[in-house]
């Protein structure tokens, strides 16, 4: 009986023992699973993501905006998500961002092989050095066909022998319908002539070759097919905004569709819908009026411009092409000048894009984590182009910056 006191101490003791335990076990697991909360809280206040949606938050209450209208979009291509939108579906003018589509249209729906042809059929027969006949000169709207090419012309005929024509220079147009200018241009802007036979990005095809005939200069073996490819001509479309070069891209996918037919901005548009299906979006809820960007009638979103970058990104043939064409921020084409000594240099790759009241920018760029990154930002609505590029800038260097 004495004993019984001290078991039950004993007992008291282990279960004393037995509940410290059970608190020291729980006390480390909850300390394991604060550590574990304040390090994922740690590491998700510095991630990437979060520090780079609060600094375009910010970028919202820009004085710019205002008094004019934003639209946006930044997509994460690595990880295939949205990092970052506003106003994303709303419809603006793309100025001439809208050579992105038109660029990409072309890279899908042609191929990056093909080319422009110009070419000289001779008819009749040569008597005693005079061509009893006809020189037919046919374009496709070469853009790059030049007073250099119109001598190797010259000098094939000279070749052959030929020393005077007994007939006439003719100029067949039939590749497109006979509209000189696109639907919704400015009459007052300097808009090219869209010409199915241009010389040095100008028309008067025959007049220029009947000069060189004339001045009798040619040299060299000649030829009767002159060529230049789509990424040629797309170079000075991409880098410098050449207008005239996006409407031949434009009607060379309008060719492709006419089969044999004058080639019509009808025809243009189709192809380009056809793309916009194949993105699986709805190609009536926009407008597409010409390739340049230079009508007032085109109407896109961000969201659809930040889609045909992300359509070109999954297609390898597209891609490696259209990442060569666009301007690099502070090194060449029309950012040479912007961007210059920030993380954004040399990595910013985009089109830009500038109409009265409107400032667009949609390219490519590599974000400090390593992922690569389609963006679309377009200004509309203001009064001055300087502050709404300054605006673009601040949002590329948000996305580039660490």
């Amino acid at each position: 009986m004495r004993c019984k006191p001290i078991d039950m101490f004993r007992k008291d003791i282990f279960i004393f023992r037995l509940f410290f335990t059970l608190m020291m076990v729980a006390s480390v697991a909850v300390q394991v699973h604060a550590q574990d909360a304040v390090y994922t809280d740690t590491i998700y206040e510095k991630s990437w993501m979060q520090k780079t949606v609060e600094r375009l938050d910010s970028l919202m209450d820009h004085p710019l905006l205002k008094t004019s209208q934003l639209a946006m979009m930044v997509y994460d291509l690595t990880a295939d998500s949205v990092v970052y939108t506003h106003n994303e579906r709303q419809l603006m003018r793309p100025a001439s961002t809208m050579k992105v589509i038109t660029a990409v249209a072309a890279l899908d729906r042609l191929g990056s092989n093909h080319r422009f042809r110009t070419t000289m059929r001779i008819d009749g027969s040569i008597r005693d050095s005079v061509l009893h006949g006809n020189i037919t000169f046919k374009g496709s709207l070469d853009p790059m066909f030049s007073s250099v090419d119109m001598q190797k012309f010259v000098a094939y005929l000279q070749n052959k022998g030929i020393k005077t024509v007994d007939g006439d220079a003719i100029a067949d147009k039939s590749m497109k319908d006979t509209l000189r200018f696109g639907e919704g241009w400015c009459w007052d802007d300097d808009n090219p002539v869209l010409d199915p036979l241009l010389v040095d990005g100008k028309d008067g095809f025959v007049d220029k070759f009947r000069t060189v005939w004339l001045a009798g200069k040619a040299s060299g073996k000649g030829t009767t097919a002159v060529s230049h490819g789509l990424c040629d001509v797309m170079k000075p479309m991409m880098k410098d905004s050449e207008n005239l070069y996006a409407e031949a891209v434009f009607y060379q996918l309008a060719a492709s569709v006419a089969a044999g037919r004058p080639a019509t901005a009808r025809h243009a548009r189709a192809a380009i819908r056809e793309v916009v299906k194949k993105m699986g979006k709805s190609p009536e809820n926009y407008r597409f009026a010409d390739g340049s960007g230079l009508s007032l009638y085109n109407y896109v979103s961000a969201e659809l411009l930040t889609s045909f970058l992300r359509y070109a990104y999954g297609k390898k043939e597209i891609y490696k092409h259209l990442e060569q064409l666009l301007p690099i921020a502070g090194k060449d084409g029309t950012l040479k000048k912007r961007m210059r000594k920030s993380p954004c240099e040399g990595n910013v790759r985009a089109k830009t894009g500038t109409l009265t009241g409107i400032i667009s920018l949609a390219g490519y760029c590599t974000a400090s984590n390593g992922h690569k990154l389609a963006f679309t930002i377009i200004n509309q609505g203001v009064l001055t182009n300087k502050p709404a590029r300054d605006f673009q800038d601040q949002v590329c260097g948000v996305l580039c910056s660490q």
